[in-house]
């Protein structure tokens, strides 16, 4: 189809938008590329329709009436878009101006180069070479016009061939635009609305245009087309009161409250969710949000989610809020879930492996009896809890120690030390906190005692430790004073004010020869704060246990205690029933029992790959987990005894991706466990196994006496 039909078939309400894709999210320079790759004939991907008498609801006013078919953009609207606005100057009909995030109206062009940029004034302003793209492209400008405004600017000389031919050429190559094929790939009309939803996300998932949280909420709103519409709203007055979270956050959050997880966004896929979405979103939205949120401004003194280092922390606190009996927390429960939350921020818990490390804190969520005590002593496993001064050195304004100094300050009831306000304050929308230099940037800059080419002194004219709050009102009318000026006035006016902003009061530290020494100083101060206030927000059991999820066991490697066998008794190789299997899963049980027990876990390969159950079930009559269960319980009976079996072996059935997987937990045996293993010739004898690294090993008679002996 050739583009400017595209646009005239948006215009006559024959080609539209489903409600489940997302906004449009393209940027000026997405906008400027996607023209110059068509001007200059390079390929620019294709579109997916879907022509259906049964849509699913729809962006924008129109409302489809049977019967007829309508047709829809399922892959390509966010270019298609760009050309339609672009193309009439115009946003499309199934947009609302809100739901447009960058207007990239306003694209130039120079006719004579072809280069393409956005309105500069004072490079354009003044040139008529430098013409707005959309008036080539619906014709409202020509080459007459152009080249008479530039004869005109030369005074009534006529142009030079050249020049005027590379107008012409920059004119036709932009014109050419509106008969470029875009090429259509078709989803079959006969195709349902999961159908087409699941090539919609086919499409996107090989290659990076959506999240796989947006992928998911395609799904979702091809079930619930209200889904989009609802959260988008409860985002929008999040957002009056100063949260400000993309529609991400919030599948995020159902993924977390509903299934527990942080991985599998696939498990939000399934119409089946239909049901319990819409009864947990109402949880989340009447209660839940606004609480969690409510918390943090008023216990935690968070402001603004611009404040938060990682909003994705919030995840496990609404997700555990949920799981209250009335979606509440007590005074004790408040305190450990800030505690958490503030190192959580300041040990980065969410930078990478957001997915992975969400799974096992909202299993701890869910299972823990103390749970933010548990993801406190995760977090101290990667790092130490205390604050050392040393890590502020040369950390700016986007590192989460600024976030935390100025919860801290609030909590103490900082003062602005100009007006002498208190920072704790609501903010709302509009952020009316805002930082300044300590000593004014220029001061350090032609200070005699300070290299600005020098990274290092840079970065630490830059550290937050050389900021204060202050009011938006002061940090506009503070200029540039020197350091000792600035903060003998507010000592002052407000005697309280450095202190309570942890400022140095030493004057000698306030000159700006001495910038360096102040900021030792107050690093210092900062860091004894910090670790004195995160210790009296609450107690933290650090006694507390809690069983290891199965998922742990399998990303961490086999060794003296840890087994993983691929079958139970299903040959892969051969595809076959192999019997050896089974002689290989009683030596795996015997040499655990002989030592210290361990865990085997069938199902999964040597590298850890999750196969499941179904290979071993399909080999017995029943083909069930029941069957299984008996089959394998029948065979370490046979092998050792009924009595040995029912106390010192303990077989669960978990899920893993979706797949039954058996694991089975070896006690320490009170005595030696031997296994009938027969040679070539059939005739079995006695062996005995020890574990030795990752592996069963076989004794010799000398051998496993002595071990006996000393075991035993």
């Amino acid at each position: 189809m050739k583009i400017y039909q595209i646009i005239d078939k948006i215009d006559e309400n024959h080609l539209f938008v489903p409600a489940f894709q997302r906004e449009y999210v393209w940027k000026r320079s997405d906008a400027k590329k996607l023209i110059n790759s068509l001007v200059k004939g390079y390929p620019t991907g294709t579109m997916l329709t879907w022509e259906t008498n049964k849509p699913p609801e729809l962006k924008g006013d129109y409302k489809h009436t049977p019967p007829g078919t309508v047709k829809l953009i399922l892959d390509g609207q966010q270019r298609i878009t760009t050309l339609y606005m672009l193309m009439t100057g115009k946003i499309p009909p199934y947009y609302k101006e809100k739901e447009i995030r960058h207007d990239i109206r306003g694209l130039y062009v120079n006719v004579e180069d072809g280069t393409l940029e956005y309105y500069q004034k004072k490079i354009m302003q003044n040139d008529p070479r430098w013409v707005d793209i959309t008036k080539v492209l619906s014709k409202k400008i020509r080459r007459a016009d152009i080249i008479e405004k530039l004869e005109h600017k030369n005074k009534g000389e006529r142009l030079p061939k050249k020049q005027e031919n590379d107008i012409d050429d920059t004119i036709e190559s932009i014109l050419k635009i509106r008969d470029r094929e875009f090429l259509e790939q078709t989803i079959p009309v006969r195709a349902t609305i999961r159908e087409a939803i699941d090539i919609f996300y086919i499409v996107n998932s090989s290659g990076v245009s959506l999240t796989e949280a947006e992928l998911a909420l395609a799904q979702i709103s091809g079930y619930w087309p209200k889904a989009r519409e609802k959260f988008k709203d409860k985002l929008s007055r999040l957002s009056e009161k100063g949260w400000v979270f993309n529609l991400d956050f919030i599948v995020y959050v159902l993924l977390g409250t509903i299934h527990r997880m942080g991985s599998n966004m696939g498990k939000l896929h399934g119409e089946e969710n239909e049901n319990e979405i819409k009864r947990v979103w109402k949880i989340l939205d009447d209660k839940v949000l606004d609480y969690a949120l409510d918390l943090l401004k008023s216990k935690g003194f968070v402001d603004h989610s611009y404040e938060i280092n990682s909003v994705y922390s919030l995840v496990p606190i609404i997700t555990y809020i949920y799981l209250q009996p009335d979606h509440k927390l007590n005074g004790e429960q408040i305190a450990k879930v800030i505690k958490w939350f503030y190192y959580s921020q300041i040990r980065t818990r969410y930078s990478s492996q957001l997915p992975q490390k969400l799974d096992k804190d909202l299993r701890i969520v869910e299972n823990s009896a103390s749970p933010f005590d548990e993801l406190l002593k995760h977090i101290e496993e990667d790092r130490s809890l205390e604050v050392k001064p040393h890590e502020f050195v040369g950390r700016g304004i986007q590192s989460p120690y600024f976030s935390l100094m100025r919860w801290v300050l609030k909590s103490q009831n900082a003062i602005c030390l100009g007006t002498g306000l208190s920072i704790q304050k609501n903010m709302g929308k509009k952020y009316a906190l805002e930082n300044d230099h300590i000593f004014a940037y220029s001061t350090l800059r032609d200070s005699e005692h300070f290299n600005m080419e020098n990274k290092f002194d840079y970065s630490l004219a830059q550290e937050f430790t050389g900021r204060m709050i202050l009011t938006m009102s002061e940090s506009r009318t503070k200029s540039n004073k020197f350091a000792e000026v600035y903060l003998r006035e507010a000592k002052e006016r407000f005697p309280d004010s450095l202190k309570l902003q942890c400022i140095p009061e030493e004057e000698e530290l306030w000159k700006v020869e001495n910038y360096k020494k102040f900021l030792e100083t107050r690093r210092e101060r900062l860091a004894n704060r910090f670790n004195e206030f995160l210790n009296d927000i609450s107690v933290t059991d650090y006694d507390i246990t809690s069983p290891i999820h199965i998922t742990d066991l399998i990303d961490s490697a086999e060794g003296p205690f840890l087994e993983f066998k691929a079958t139970l008794r299903y040959c892969l190789a051969h595809k076959k029933v192999d019997r050896k299997l089974e002689e290989v899963i009683l030596k795996t049980v015997a040499a655990f029992s002989n030592q210290d027990g361990g865990t085997l876990i069938i199902g999964v390969t040597d590298d850890k790959e999750v196969l499941g159950l179904h290979h071993d079930y399909n080999t017995l009559r029943e083909g069930s987990r029941d069957s299984f269960e008996l089959h394998l319980r029948n065979l370490l009976s046979r092998a050792f005894n009924k009595e040995y079996v029912a106390t010192n072996i303990g077989i669960t059935f978990p899920m893993v991706d979706e797949k039954e997987i058996c694991s089975v937990d070896i006690k320490s045996g009170q005595e030696p466990l031997f296994v009938d293993v027969p040679n070539k010739h059939g005739h079995k004898s006695k062996k005995f196994f020890i574990r030795s690294g990752n592996s069963s090993q076989e004794l010799d008679i000398e051998e496993a006496s002595s071990f006996i002996k000393k075991r035993f």
